[in-house]
């Protein structure tokens, strides 16, 4: 129990840190920039939460299902149901969005490259022990 707890603490605390990067960009810097770093970190925070949820799985396998779940609620925004939930709720709208937009799956592709890459060798100086606990 506590092996395991412990190592999902790091990306328990990495989620708490791209949440509040997402939030810092978006309200400092605004416009195009803040819009599609906080897509691209969207998609980092899947990435986070797929490891928090399962601790050893593969850089490239979170990086695909982070994209992948980013794509769909993208790709979801083609219907009403986004825009629907999101006039109701603040974390509907923080979670789902409401507008399609093409260059948002870009920024998420990004986004997903960004997190299999800082999660490699993440993962790779947990295994081997560099890691102090």
């Amino acid at each position: 129990m506590i092996s395991a707890l412990r190592s999902r603490v790091p990306a328990a605390l990495a989620a708490v840190a791209i949440v509040a990067a997402g939030l810092t960009v978006r309200a400092v810097t605004g416009g195009w920039f803040g819009k599609y770093a906080g897509d691209a970190l969207y998609t980092v925070l899947v990435h986070t939460l797929i490891v928090l949820a399962r601790p050893r799985v593969s850089p490239v396998r979170a990086a695909l299902g982070a994209l992948a779940f980013s794509w769909a609620i993208e790709f979801a925004q083609l219907t009403s149901v986004p825009a629907t939930l999101s006039e109701a709720s603040v974390a509907a709208r923080l979670v789902l969005g409401s507008t399609f937009g093409a260059a948002d799956l870009v920024a998420y592709a990004v986004g997903a490259a960004l997190a299999g890459t800082a999660h490699a060798p993440a993962r790779g100086l947990r295994s081997s022990g560099h890691v102090t606990r």
